[in-house]
């Protein structure tokens, strides 16, 4: 057998894409100073990355660095999907931190460099096909993010965020890397397709067991399941808004995206079902449950996204249940599990920019309370955080969050695990009781505003609290286009979920 690997150029056009907007954003950042123009590379960047994904995607399958039948870099429409919402995200989020860099102390080149290299991550990630490129491009995703969290300079939160990030994703890093240590030790192979039939033919090897637990358990730590979430509320209520968004939404997107890729390609579906379907009742049920007693909004939404990976993980919980079944219960599970997180993500990227359009600029998440009445005076923004919060809950008219919760249970039950199915339905019954009263949270009586603008972006600039209720000027129009276009894919995909179900199941 020939060791040559060969090389399709178009297959990794999307890499190629986002690696070039890391380089442009420097340069740009270098040579022309602006901020409006480094932010603008960017963007288009950015644009750029996801046109490509999907146009490589709608081509077919494609396949390089191969040995035989073994290739590192697969990219099929479920990469494209991938790639195209996190340049979504991407782009999304940096519209979301206009007031953020806008005359602030943030440092705009690094911030906007950051944000594309952990894109990049992101796209190498959908296509990786063995265990190295894997675990690369996750820590691509992930490594510029402890930088972000920490960006907001004074803020002691900020900083004690990103310790806690980098601590806790630094031993996550580490027991993955020594699962697939010893799954080499005990296989001698790494390819994702390779491991699956080399692990089939040597099930009594005793390192199997070990290595593949260390290895659904260092991702866990990256989907933030139960009991390996505890780095969530902390890291997101530390981080800027914009940050936070993007950690909820893309970095949890990339940790969903490695799990499934060796869970459905790699490890044996007896030993890593029964493991999901634990980690998956744990993590929503202790999500919904501590989400009830949050008063601030950010740690709210964080446990919140606790809960939905839980919603994530179960139809990957019935693979063992489901092993002697059809292939395509198993195929359906999977496609489940990939559009819950796509309906998810957007749903959640909406309800962050809403929050930070009714939020003070630079200003954090706050308490629930300082959102009171807040829908009176800014209608539109306060509509779409309630539709964004109706469709987390997974009730009409946020039909996304609908279907992905009808795709969750239909999937858990062609599996022929009915009781999971029993307790995704209760957990979603207890999450309608505060994704129900933040919502009318935003519509009651407003409260007396003690403090006027002035006093209110005063203490905003000082890194002081800013009290309930207190608005300062208008919502920046990057914000206002990012929420609206967030809102608005949220609404189509709604009504077009079958197309993400297609996507998915490629």
């Amino acid at each position: 057998m020939s060791v040559v690997q060969s090389v399709d150029n178009m297959a990794l056009l999307p890499a190629y894409l986002a690696a070039g907007t890391v380089v442009l954003v420097l340069l740009a950042d270098l040579l022309v100073g602006r901020a409006g123009a480094t932010v603008a590379v960017a963007c288009a960047g950015v644009v750029a990355t996801g046109v490509g994904a999907v146009a490589v995607g709608a081509a077919g399958t494609r396949r390089t660095f191969c040995v035989g039948t073994d290739c590192s870099w697969v990219f099929d429409g479920r990469a494209a999907l991938v790639a195209g919402v996190f340049a979504l995200l991407t782009l999304g989020v940096l519209g979301l931190s206009g007031p953020l860099l806008r005359g602030g102390p943030t440092p705009v080149g690094e911030y906007c460099f950051l944000l594309a290299c952990s894109m990049t991550g992101g796209v190498v990630l959908g296509a990786a096909g063995d265990l190295i490129t894997l675990i690369v491009a996750l820590e691509t995703l992930t490594l510029p993010l402890y930088v972000l969290v920490g960006l907001r300079r004074g803020s002691l939160a900020s900083a004690e965020a990103a310790v806690t990030f980098f601590v806790v994703s630094v031993v996550a890093t580490t027991v993955t890397l020594l699962g697939a240590a010893l799954l080499y030790a005990a296989t001698g192979g790494l390819h994702l397709g390779r491991l699956g039939g080399l692990l089939a033919d040597a099930p009594d090897v005793p390192l199997v067991p070990a290595a593949v637990a260390l290895v659904v358990l260092g991702l866990a730590f990256k989907v933030a399941a139960v009991p390996f979430h505890a780095w969530v509320p902390a890291t997101y209520d530390g981080a800027p808004l914009p940050v936070a968004a993007y950690l909820s939404t893309a970095s949890k997107l990339g940790g969903v995206v490695a799990l499934l890729a060796v869970v459905q390609r790699a490890l044996p579906a007896e030993v890593t079902g029964p493991v999901l379907a634990l980690l998956a009742v744990l993590t929503m049920t202790v999500g919904n449950l501590v989400a009830l007693r949050q008063r601030r909004t950010v740690r709210l939404l964080a446990w919140s996204s606790v809960a939905q990976a839980g919603y994530i993980l179960a139809p990957l919980g019935v693979l063992a249940s489901a092993a002697g079944r059809a292939d395509d219960v198993r195929a359906g599970a999977y496609a489940a599990a990939v559009a819950y997180a796509v309906f998810f993500v957007v749903v959640e990227l909406a309800a962050f920019a809403a929050l930070v359009a009714l939020r003070p600029a630079g200003a954090d998440g706050g308490a629930v309370a300082d959102l009171s009445g807040v829908a009176r005076r800014r209608p539109w923004a306060g509509a779409a955080f309630a539709l964004a919060l109706v469709g987390l809950a997974g009730l009409p008219p946020g039909l996304a969050g609908l279907f992905a919760k009808v795709t969750v249970v239909r999937a858990v039950l062609d599996g022929g695990a009915g009781w999971l199915a029993v307790v995704v339905a209760l957990n979603a019954v207890i999450g309608l009781a505060y994704y129900l009263r933040l919502a009318a949270t935003l519509y009651a009586d407003p409260t007396p505003l003690p403090a006027g603008p002035t006093r209110a972006a005063e203490s905003t600039a000082a890194g002081q609290p800013v009290a309930p209720g207190v608005l300062t000027g208008r919502v920046a129009w990057p914000v206002s286009v990012a929420l609206a276009g967030a809102t608005a894919l949220a609404v189509v995909i709604g009504f077009a979920p079958q197309l993400v179900l297609d996507l998915a199941s490629r």
